[in-house]
């Protein structure tokens, strides 16, 4: 998440920086500062109406994530595409994605949020909208289509939760991030429920791109009739807050921060001392790595399992069978929520009688979630039902821990680090995590049906045999954060001394 500058422009020139651009949700709070309206009549209606409008746009954001997931075996069957080709489907997205989102936190800082906002709003709906009219000759052209996506919806993650951050205090902040953030697991899920819903219905799988760009019309609407052109910070600076509501401040010396200038360098060199962070990012990565992999390819392999045991014909002229992604995207939606939930609740309990609950509670997490999966591979051939509740399982267990590893982060690292330290751990966990599972996945896949005759079981196989590698992921990303249980107390003392 990217920090906004003090005073916004109006318009899209530029402005130096101030002295201290210490606010944001995960800055350091130094003093209160006066009560600013973004609204002369009612300012608390009008600010949780802007932050309804961001979490409406949030959602549709998240769908367009998610709608190639939902009709993975249309697109794959339209386009005559390998497991491999496929994969590279939504790593050509993260990928995109991940290097956008630098720069538009950049400009974020320095130029106006709201065109920023909306022009990524436009472009992501427009490109979206695009990618349905595209022939199935031209499948290089969905590729890039996919990728300018990424794009624009990097535009919207990296700067609109700064918006929120800006509108409310520190408690009613982290209640409104928190409700935010709630809905990458629902938009996400909407987004598999949307798109197999629309293939569906419409016999056509190009609809399923129809719909969220209309979705996206109406927030750009809501966005320029409600969202002010700037607003302006509640306090002088925000506190270190996460979506588990924890509120972590460093203690602070007199004078010592303001004048502790450190550059970029010195400050990664900084972070990758302090282990704490270096393994908790770890353990993030491997979450990222397995949801990445999970999210693209359960659908594909559920239909595959079906097809094995004949309880469904395989689609090889009519349109295909969409019941895996609208149930995957309810079972999406349901543990993405709890899974929060329950995490942060979790947390809060266990961390009065156990100072190393934190990294402890998402071990325990990850290895219990890659044992889920591991038996859901296993008694796929035999047992549907089955293999949906163990996947259920698995996905909930992965939930559990988002907000915890936020809350590591906030109070192993010092303040005025935390900004650098959330954009390195986001770009770890992207590029060496979910940028890169779809395609692994789908590559071994292709390596072991290269190796067999062509069959309906072998295909299968090939699909359950990668997936065995989320597994074993799990399990190192839980012996990451028992790494880190290792080093917390240390760190957290060593933050809240600088």
């Amino acid at each position: 998440m990217q920090n906004p500058s003090a005073h916004e422009n109006t318009d899209l020139q530029p402005q130096p920086p101030p002295e201290e651009q210490n606010y944001g949700a995960t800055a350091t709070h130094v003093r209160q500062g006066p009560f600013v309206s973004v609204s002369r009549n009612d300012p608390a209606k009008r600010d949780y109406l802007i932050a309804a409008v961001l979490c409406y746009a949030n959602l549709i954001n998240f769908m367009d994530w998610f709608i190639v997931p939902g009709i993975l075996l249309d697109l794959q069957k339209s386009f005559e595409l390998s497991d491999g080709d496929t994969g590279l489907l939504q790593t050509v997205f993260i990928l995109c994605y991940m290097l956008a989102a630098p720069i538009f936190g950049y400009l974020g800082d320095r130029y106006n949020r709201k065109i920023i906002l909306g022009a990524g709003i436009f472009f992501w709906s427009g490109v979206t909208l695009g990618s349905s009219f595209i022939s199935e000759l031209y499948y290089w052209i969905f590729f890039l289509s996919r990728g300018l996506v990424g794009i624009g919806t990097a535009s919207y993650s990296t700067i609109a939760p700064t918006i929120i951050a800006d509108l409310f205090e520190e408690g009613r902040r982290t209640t409104m991030l928190s409700i935010f953030y709630i809905f990458i697991p629902v938009g996400s899920g909407l987004g598999y429920v949307l798109a197999a819903g629309m293939a569906d219905i419409t016999g056509d799988w190009h609809w399923a791109f129809r719909i969220t760009p209309c979705m996206g019309g109406l927030a750009l609407v809501l966005l320029i009739l409600l969202v002010p052109r700037r607003t302006q910070r509640r306090t002088a600076a925000h506190r270190a807050l996460s979506i588990s509501g924890t509120i972590r401040v460093a203690a602070e010396k007199p004078g010592v921060q303001r004048n502790a200038k450190t550059t970029w360098c010195q400050d990664v060199i900084s972070l990758a001392k302090n282990w704490s962070f270096v393994w908790s990012s770890l353990g993030l990565t491997a979450m990222a790595f397995v949801t990445g992999a999970l999210g693209m390819w359960v659908p594909l392999f559920l239909y595959r399992a079906q097809v094995v045991q004949g309880l469904v014909s395989p689609c090889l002229q009519e349109s295909c069978n969409s019941s895996n992604s609208l149930i995957f995207g309810g079972i999406t939606i349901g543990t993405g929520i709890l899974g929060v939930i329950t995490g942060a609740e979790a947390a809060r309990r266990l961390r009065k009688i156990n100072n190393k609950a934190d990294p402890l509670i998402c071990a325990t997490s990850m290895f219990v979630s890659a044992l889920c999966l591991y038996i859901a591979l296993m008694v796929a051939q035999t047992n549907i039902l089955s293999t949906f509740i163990f996947i259920a399982f698995g996905e909930l267990f992965l939930s559990v821990n988002w907000a915890v590893v936020t809350d590591i982060l906030l109070y192993v690292v010092t303040p005025r680090r935390q900004s650098t330290a959330i954009a390195l751990q986001i770009l770890v966990s992207h590029l060496l995590g979910d940028a890169g599972s779809p395609y692994l996945i789908g590559i071994i896949s292709n390596a072991i049906q290269a190796k067999n005759a062509y069959s309906f079981q072998w295909s299968f196989w090939s699909m359950q045999y990668s997936f065995i590698v989320c597994t074993f992921v799990g399990v190192f990303g839980g012996g990451f954060f028992l790494l880190t249980s290792f080093y917390i107390e240390e760190d957290r003392k060593e933050a809240e001394r600088l």
